[in-house]
């Protein structure tokens, strides 16, 4: 446990919710309203223990250089592409994310834009608003027997497919990885067939770099003439400038579109695109699990979270460490030892504390990719000299102790 008070920093406006069971365990917590930036976040980070963030904050290896005390990080968020997860492990740092409480926000957003698009109620709204009168079916269809294709296929795209499809529509899927298709949607077997098939396309794909520009020129000009697009995932996946020729050129009817390569940093700050002006277009301000109910949940998840780490160092969860989480019992004393993943590691961890004298009572090992992850519990004390030995350990990236 941290000698002095856990301090706690929160960024990008995250819910009182979080802000107010982290107080109640004594945590001493900052919270703001916006983002930082590299600079700012490496003045404000260096006595942090907790760090809660959303999707605008950048958490380079030079912010977590600069962080010696620095604990977890929660994205208060489904991705966690803005944070270096590999100089994260590194320093010791654990990552947790939401991956789930905001799943409903957005898929209901992806609902109501796709009525939206298909009865072109954008332009009707903005000739309503300029006094005009224009009662007409042209151009406006029912979703109704359309069909949708889905390209990634988690905890969203699932979602959306079950209501998609409650809603009369035909559901396609494409995901590089082995999905289970639900009710009756069907698999596709490439990118280029769902785009041929579909009269709607929506993007659901994570932010892993390789992701990056996966749909441009190309993949527009497959897609059937007069269909729909819509990107809710990450701005970076798409070339926008290919999707307003689509739109200019007619052969893509409208699009919705959430997320960009470039965001500005808080409320009020001019947002500039390509996609700015263009007709049956929805542009959204990264809100696609921006409600009250999405965001409280996701504070107290996290909150959770940080609150089950500091105490019982439980990494159930975490997107970069491995996911443990051991029941402790009364009067133990829990070593946490975070190190590199090689040979022998548990039995010299085991050695040292038997040349002590020290019983074990519980304890539990899981190892991801280059690192491990020991749980340790014991009733009869732990010395400081033990404590050095398994520091001192070439293999030892962080160890805690909890009292």
């Amino acid at each position: 446990m941290p000698a002095s008070p856990v301090r706690v920093l929160l960024l990008e406006h995250i819910h009182p919710e979080a802000v107010e069971r982290l107080q109640s365990a004594d945590f001493e917590v900052t919270s703001l309203d916006r983002a930082l930036d590299e600079a700012e976040l490496i003045d404000a980070i260096a006595d942090v223990h907790l760090l809660g963030i959303r999707s605008k904050t950048q958490v380079t290896d030079k912010v977590l250089s600069a962080a010696p005390n620095l604990l977890a990080i929660g994205a208060f968020c489904i991705g966690t592409n803005q944070i270096d997860l590999v100089s994260a492990t590194e320093h010791g740092v654990t990552v947790f994310n939401a991956p789930f409480s905001n799943t409903r926000s957005v898929v209901e957003l992806v609902i109501a834009e796709l009525i939206a698009l298909t009865r072109r109620l954008t332009e009707k709204n903005e000739l309503m608003h300029s006094g005009i009168w224009d009662k007409s079916a042209a151009g406006a269809h029912e979703i109704r027997g359309r069909t949708l294709g889905i390209v990634g296929y988690g905890n969203i795209g699932t979602q959306l497919s079950v209501l998609a499809e409650n809603l009369g529509m035909r559901v396609l899927f494409y995901d590089t990885a082995d999905r289970l298709a639900l009710g009756n949607a069907q698999r596709s077997n490439s990118l280029k067939e769902l785009l041929h098939d579909s009269d709607v396309v929506t993007l659901h794909v994570d932010g892993r770099p390789e992701n990056k520009n996966i749909f441009g020129a190309a993949e527009f000009a497959a897609m059937r003439p007069g269909s729909l697009f819509l990107n809710l995932s990450r701005g970076f996946v798409v070339d926008y400038s290919a999707l307003r020729k689509g739109i200019q050129n007619g052969h893509i009817a409208g699009a919705a579109v959430d997320v960009f390569p470039i965001e500005p940093k808080g409320r009020g700050d001019e947002f500039v695109s390509e996609l700015r002006g263009l007709p049956n277009v929805i542009l959204t301000p990264h809100i696609g699990g921006s409600t009250e109910e999405a965001q409280q949940d996701i504070g107290q998840f996290l909150a959770t979270k940080f609150l089950d780490f500091v105490t019982e160092g439980s990494t159930a969860l975490s997107v970069n460490l491995p996911g443990l989480g051991l029941p402790r019992r009364k009067d133990t004393l829990r070593l946490v030892h975070l190190h590199r993943n090689v040979p022998g590691v548990l039995a010299r961890v085991n050695g040292i504390l038997a040349e002590h004298d020290v019983n074990i009572e519980a304890q539990l090992l899981g190892t991801r990719g280059d690192v491990g992850y020991l749980v340790t519990d014991s009733v009869s004390g732990t010395t400081q000299a033990i404590v050095d030995e398994i520091r001192a350990m070439p293999e030892t990236i962080r160890l805690r102790v909890l009292i």
